[in-house]
């Protein structure tokens, strides 16, 4: 199995995670898509023999086109880890290493990972740069590649440091807007453009952006090394050196927000059910009213239930369908807080009204971006803020038992919570407790939840829309403390240009 970019841009395949999802494949299947590609202008001169249309028949391919359609097209195999130093999880063509020579002048180099490139159709990546050093090499095929140094940033216009793709140009290059990016025009007069065919290798420094087009079946392997950032420091890096420099203390600001509020949540909500318990059995009842409807849950527990997160997490086994009364005392008491959250909204904004969760004007919840807008002051709200807050102090795999009864309990109230109570912190430390969960629990699972969870909205691109928007905001925040305290500037964000 090997994950793939899925863009319905493609043939360019944008890096901000709103142009693109990832979806699972068997490589064979992948393969098999090429071969199509290779044998359709025979058949459409109608010069296949029957042989080869059985066999393409019986191939992966066909399963594939049930999976995929047309979208076939719209698959690129970007950067498939054959090793990775810093994700050894992730290596999903470790089985080709052996097949893979390191370059004789890289012997010395401390790889951080080796990748495999692979399309069926021409495909496109955004402008960007990478953190690495770079040396991509072409197997088959043809690349164009077109390159910037990093003092050209200025005309290809970087996204936002506190975005999702701050790597990224936020340019068509194609087809700049000039309104919108004015300098743009001029970018081509410092890049560099150079042609790659098999057997041709490029060397990418770190922080050039580059553009990289390759046609119809092209294979590539490529290997990114550390460097010392500071050994290579020359005048033209400043520009990428500032960034990364901001970066960090951006992300300085918000683990100063956030750093109390996620550090020791499972031991907090450990002591607390031991004070619970006091090592003794006993019955918790809970009350849960949402939206007319009374749940009472009644749930018994001896002495020795520790109700915390399993030591060998790797080992917990995402359920089907998760009921109420399975539910341990920290799980059920933060479903009830959260859901009594968003009864509570409900009944502030409007009593009368029904409540249409997937409206994003006139229901009882307002702009569903009315919750970017808390953190217009400071950073420090969380303790302000409930629904962050027992986001915070809840351990990511209670959290996980959470939303999977929300979504497959009360799947509205787990849709109007993301899309209109998650205030930006939330957001932060949301997407937080999601990177410690993916670190606990096993592929399958972590793929099974993920599925449940955006599973239970109606739609899903608003949802991760939606949450990534708010930690994006929060990091927006951060950065304009940054530029105030160490700078003296003052931003208030993007403005249009004129």
């Amino acid at each position: 199995m090997v994950e793939a970019m899925l863009s319905r841009s493609a043939p360019v395949f944008y890096g901000d995670i709103r142009g693109h999802e990832r979806v699972q494949l068997p490589f064979s299947t992948f393969i098999g898509y090429c071969n199509e590609h290779i044998q359709k202008p025979r058949r459409d001169c109608e010069v296949s023999s029957e042989s080869e249309r059985h066999e393409l028949e019986g191939s992966d391919t066909k399963q594939g086109s049930m999976l995929f359609g047309d979208a076939s097209q719209q698959i690129y195999l970007a950067q498939v880890p054959i090793m990775s130093i810093e994700n050894e999880e992730r290596v999903q063509l470790g089985t080709l290493r052996e097949d893979i020579q390191r370059p004789a002048f890289l012997e010395t180099k401390e790889l951080a990972s080796i990748n495999l490139w692979m399309n069926n159709a021409h495909s496109r990546s955004s402008t960007h740069y990478d953190p690495h050093q770079n040396l991509l090499c072409v197997v088959a095929g043809c690349k164009q590649v077109i390159l910037w140094p990093p003092s050209a940033s200025p005309f290809l216009y970087p996204m936002p440091l506190y975005g999702e793709a701050s790597n990224h140009s936020a340019v068509n290059l194609e087809k700049p807007d000039l309104s919108i990016h004015p300098r743009a025009e001029q970018s081509m007069e410092y890049s560099q453009k150079v042609i790659l065919h098999a057997g041709d290798a490029l060397f990418i420094p770190e922080g050039w952006f580059h553009q990289v087009d390759s046609e119809d079946l092209t294979i590539a392997v490529n290997f990114w090394w550390r460097s010392d950032l500071m050994s290579g420091m020359s005048e033209h890096m400043d520009a990428y050196y500032l960034r990364l420099l901001l970066r960090r203390l951006t992300d300085k600001q918000m683990n100063r927000v956030l750093g109390k509020s996620i550090a020791g949540a499972s031991t907090s909500e450990r002591r607390t059910i031991e004070q619970h318990n006091n090592g003794q059995a006993g019955r918790l009842v809970f009350i849960i009213y949402f939206a007319g409807n009374v749940w009472v849950i009644d749930y018994c527990y001896n002495g020795s239930d520790k109700n915390c997160a399993p030591e060998d997490s790797k080992s917990n086994v995402i359920k089907e369908k998760l009921l109420l009364h399975e539910l341990e005392p920290p799980t059920l008491k933060a479903l009830q807080e959260l859901v009594s959250l968003v009864h509570d909204r409900v009944n502030v904004a409007d009593q009368s009204e029904p409540v249409d969760s997937t409206s994003t004007k006139g229901s009882a919840f307002g702009d569903k971006h009315e919750h970017v807008n808390c953190m217009k002051a400071n950073l420090s709200c969380l303790e302000n803020d409930p629904v962050a807050c027992v986001l915070s102090n809840l351990h990511p795999l209670t959290l996980q038992n959470v939303f999977l009864a929300m979504a497959h309990n009360f799947p509205r109230t787990l849709e109007a919570l993301m899309l209109h109570l998650l205030s930006p912190v939330g957001a932060e430390i949301l997407t937080r407790k999601f990177d410690e969960m993916d670190q606990l629990t096993a592929e399958e699972d972590r793929n099974k939840f993920y599925e449940v969870f955006y599973g239970a909205f109606d739609d899903q691109c608003a949802a991760m829309d939606t949450i990534l928007s708010g930690k994006e905001c929060f990091a927006r925040q951060a950065f304009q403390n940054v530029l105030d305290q160490y700078l003296g500037i003052c931003f208030d964000g993007p403005k249009p240009s004129v």
